[in-house]
């Protein structure tokens, strides 16, 4: 074979065969592209990159898995349809919402309360899941005793489940008293408070980083919105 070809036909599977390490698992994949979705969400794709999400998390089809504090519901439809009719997602809300979100459920998703330092999933779950929140259980006016919500948490997952943390990142060394200004957190008070409830950190992904975000401002100024930087710890229950 001419040399060139040769070269190019090596180029050719080289790029073929990234192209499909990258792609996501299938089932992953299909959840992130389902056509119900609605189309508010898919625009909010490539800032929070749902597949690069579940895919670190490790999330498979027939997985039992718990979003904290799921909002409007971005990141629970992807989980629904990729558990699929098999699995569960048990949505963790605040117990003043419950009844909304349980007349809004569809599907294999199923509303549980919140309650701070007695918190239960009806199961134990594979995967615990939460986006931008683990900063609240810093704020003044909840009063929370976070070591206590964190080993609710740890009671709550499966011996060998994996918690997902994602969230807006402060500066290093920041107190957590930012989490009420600027609704922010330092990822070394998150590893070292989960830690010390009894997960195992794996590892982080950095699909989220934006070095251009100083840490700052607050994460809803229109100047940042959309673009923090954001860190994503996956801890794991021994077992």
């Amino acid at each position: 074979m001419n040399r060139n070809l040769l070269l190019a036909a090596c180029a050719a599977l080289a790029l073929s065969v990234s192209a499909a390490q990258a792609a996501p698992p299938a089932h992953i994949a299909a959840a992130v592209a389902n056509a119900d979705r609605p189309a508010a969400d898919k625009e909010r794709d490539a800032a929070r990159k749902p597949a690069e999400m579940l895919e670190f998390a490790g999330v498979k089809q027939g997985d039992v898995v718990v979003e904290l504090l799921p909002g409007g519901g971005y990141f629970t439809r992807v989980l629904s349809a990729a558990v699929g009719p098999n699995g569960k997602v048990f949505a963790a809300v605040t117990p003043a919402d419950l009844e909304k979100a349980k007349a809004a459920a569809k599907g294999n998703v199923i509303p549980v309360p919140l309650a701070a330092g007695a918190f239960k999933t009806p199961e134990p779950v594979d995967v615990m899941f939460t986006a931008q929140n683990y900063h609240d259980f810093h704020l003044k006016r909840l009063n929370l005793d976070v070591a206590a919500v964190n080993k609710a948490l740890f009671d709550t997952i499966k011996p060998g489940g994996t918690l997902l943390i994602i969230d807006h990142t402060a500066v290093a060394g920041a107190p957590v008293e930012v989490a009420d200004t600027l609704h922010r957190i330092d990822p070394a008070i998150v590893k070292r408070e989960v830690e010390a409830a009894g997960f195992q950190f794996v590892g982080e992904n950095n699909a989220l980083r934006n070095p251009a975000d100083a840490k700052t401002i607050g994460v809803f100024d229109p100047a940042i919105r959309g673009k923090t930087d954001q860190f994503v710890y996956k801890f794991k229950k021994p077992g």
